[in-house]
């Protein structure tokens, strides 16, 4: 009792205590994987704060619509999405405040009038048919619980207004002079004749000219921008898969076996007799009842049964059943119920629309009237030359088939509209006719048919049993646990097991290797607590067992050598390869030259800057250009190209004759510049100072 009661005047103390230790227990935790999931920023874009709140209510919006679209779309997916949306728009906002870019009222209204739903709905038009500003305010007046959307809407009005501002200055930037023209002309038009020797770099083997990782690095640096890379992890796996085993497919086959034929069962006491899949009298009840795959009614055509099968499948005879036989990753038995001749149907077809026909891209403008005489005469033409068809079909279909000379495939019943249905299928393999459709009119060849038979089949998947899956676990966890104190390769051949080629992954990434959307992996390999050469096993549903090895950590800056190394090595070698041909390439003339490099003297006729290829050598800019810039006759000095070292005697230089204006050739640098706006958007993010802190979130 005395016990008890020191313990229950001390009670206060013990809570702190416990309080004490909870709170250090927390404290730790935080300073163990430190503060960042603390943060309510999703990221940032020079300085500028993008809030996770908002971006995930965005995120989540992007995931709703594309489900209301039928499309699938994972979390981070939508964020990939969301997170681009949000950098240019953070980039062009500062750009517009840059300029001073404003928009009023009526850019916003201009922009909304473009959405279909604003600018051609009912609700908005006047008698006239056109949109009505006074009736858009109205309804918004009259409807307040719209008027948020509505601000949303202006919101996205007004940078989408002030986009079109700032893309038509971009636009106007990209003007071209006649001084541009004029010198298109001239890389066109001046011709340059001469004499080179050519060693390429061919002539030194790889294996004499080394490069260095520092000189890589070094080679980097100078271009920081074009190497910048993300901060990244590398990875070994092994994918140990949940396949069934030998014995688990003996086992399906034979339980599908015993499904053939009429048997007896004992069963609560008594024998009980099961009715075989070929006497058996309700074969849509039986297939059902024994299959993992349902009944299905529809006539299949040998095109649509499994290759190795069609043939037999075909020419089993009805009620008879056909199997066991594998199809994918089941074992089944099929029974043919029925046949049907001409099920599918293949033909071809010239479609002739007219203004009004639900056709998006019509050859020409006509009247019905005008559509029914050229479909008349077309249809003559077809009647009297069937084997001219896909040609009248490319010269003058308006369907998209045109580019197969009208040619549809097969199809089945009710695939058509129905005029064209009943044609298509009414009638023999040969017959030209013309109908009539919502579309137009079209002129239709039927030039196949195919015969379809209607199966019951029994499929059962063939899939691992428990037994397998507790040896296929069992021998997951032991790698995991061997690996960690083991070299991975050596444990992984030693157990029969392959290494897949290492993967790199960035912070953000999802798929991983062959196991695709594995979001989990990535984040192990990123998390603090896990060091290189750390080993851990996932569970994949429906694939098997991934056991993962942190190979390498490359931080935020560089590209790793590995990496760079395939961009950067050749033009390495190759700068050296230059040093060791030029100081062999001496001599009084190019034939000396040329002896003393074992290679022969060779002539260019007539190359221009625009097209600087030279014969037997290639794409030549640089030697080409020096050609025009050398004095005649004069040997240049050794030139490096892009597939070895040259040097060259200029011969003559041909100026393109003058002319009073070079306005074709200004046309042409016009549309060569036409879509440089496009470059904006990169050049601003290559610019830019962007944080992107979304694997902390996601």
């Amino acid at each position: 009792m005395a016990v008890l009661s020191k313990i229950r005047k001390r009670s206060g103390l013990l809570l702190l205590a416990i309080g004490f230790a909870l709170l250090a227990f927390v404290v730790q935790d935080l300073f163990t994987k430190g503060f960042k999931s603390l943060s309510k920023d999703v990221g940032t874009v020079n300085g500028k704060d993008i809030s996770f709140e908002e971006f995930r209510i965005k995120v989540a919006n992007t995931e709703k619509n594309s489900q209301n679209q039928g499309q699938t779309m994972t979390s981070i997916q939508a964020s990939n999405q969301v997170w681009n949306q949000e950098v240019n728009i953070a980039l062009l906002s500062a750009e517009f405040e840059k300029l001073g870019i404003r928009v009023g009222e009526k850019h916003i209204i201009e922009v909304l009038k473009s959405n279909p739903q604003i600018g051609q709905n009912q609700l908005f038009l006047n008698a006239a048919g056109k949109f009505d500003l006074n009736k858009f305010k109205d309804y918004f007046k009259s409807n307040p619980e719209s008027l948020q959307l509505l601000k949303d809407q202006e919101k996205d009005a007004e940078l989408n207004a002030k986009y079109q501002i700032y893309n038509s200055l971009i636009k106007g930037a990209m003007y071209t002079t006649e001084t541009e023209g004029k010198l298109k002309y001239e890389s066109e038009t001046n011709k340059v004749n001469f004499d080179f020797v050519s060693v390429p770099f061919s002539s030194i083997k790889d294996s004499d000219v080394k490069v260095t990782d520092d000189e890589i690095v070094a080679y980097m640096k100078t271009k920081e921008k074009k190497f910048k890379s993300e901060e990244t992890r590398e990875l070994d796996y092994v994918l140990i898969e949940d396949k069934p085993s030998g014995a688990d497919e003996a086992e399906i086959k034979n339980k599908i076996n015993s499904l053939l034929t009429t048997h007896v069962e004992f069963k609560d006491g008594k024998n009980d007799t099961i009715q075989g899949f070929k006497s058996v009298a309700d074969n849509a009840e039986f297939v059902n009842l024994n299959s993992d795959v349902p009944f299905d009614s529809t006539y299949v055509s040998k095109q649509d049964l499994p290759a190795e099968h069609a043939d037999a499948l075909f020419a089993t005879a009805t009620g008879d059943v056909y199997g066991p036989y594998m199809r994918d990753k089941y074992y089944c038995i099929s029974k043919v119920l029925g046949r049907k001749a001409g099920a599918k149907v293949k033909a071809s077809h010239i479609l002739i629309s007219w203004e009004g026909t639900k056709v998006p891209n019509k050859k020409e403008k006509r009247t019905k009237e005008q559509a029914k005489a050229k479909a008349d005469g077309l249809l003559a033409q077809a009647k009297a030359n069937p084997g001219m068809f896909a040609i009248l079909a490319m010269t003058n279909s308006d369907d998209s088939s045109a580019q197969q000379g009208g040619d549809l495939g097969f199809f089945g019943p009710n695939q058509m509209v129905k005029p064209f249905n009943d044609f298509a299928f009414n009638s023999p393999i040969g017959t030209i006719g013309l109908v009539e459709t919502e579309f137009g009119y079209h002129i239709i060849n039927v030039t196949d048919k195919q015969d379809a038979i209607k199966l019951a089949t029994v499929a059962q998947k063939i899939q691992a049993s428990e037994t397998t899956n507790d040896k296929i676990y069992a021998q997951a966890t032991k790698f995991e646990m061997d690996a960690a104190s083991n070299d991975f390769a050596s444990l992984a051949k030693k157990m029969n097991l392959t290494v897949t080629p290492s993967i790199r992954v960035k912070a953000i990434d999802e798929n991983f290797g062959s196991v695709n959307n594995q979001r989990q992996i990535v984040k192990w390999a990123f998390d603090k607590e896990t060091n290189i050469g750390d080993v851990k096993r996932f569970e994949v549903v429906n694939v098997g067992h991934v056991i993962a090895k942190l190979k390498k950590v490359t931080p935020k800056g560089l590209m790793s050598v590995e990496e760079a190394r395939p961009q950067v090595e050749l033009i390495l070698k190759n700068k050296k390869k230059t040093e060791k041909i030029k100081a062999k390439m001496t001599g009084a003339s190019l034939a000396a030259i040329a002896a003393s490099n074992k290679v022969t003297v060779q002539n260019a006729m007539d190359l221009n800057i625009d097209n600087p290829a030279i014969p037997n050598a290639g794409y030549e800019p640089k030697v080409v250009g020096m050609a025009f810039s050398s004095k005649v006759g004069q040997i240049s000095k050794p030139i490096e190209g892009n597939s070895g070292v040259y040097v060259i005697t200029t011969k003559t230089v041909t100026k393109a004759p003058a002319l009073k204006d070079h306005k074709d050739y200004t046309l042409k640098v016009q549309q060569q510049v036409a879509n440089y706006g496009g470059r904006a958007m990169p050049a601003l993010k290559n610019d830019a100072d962007i944080e992107d802190n979304r694997a902390d979130f996601y």
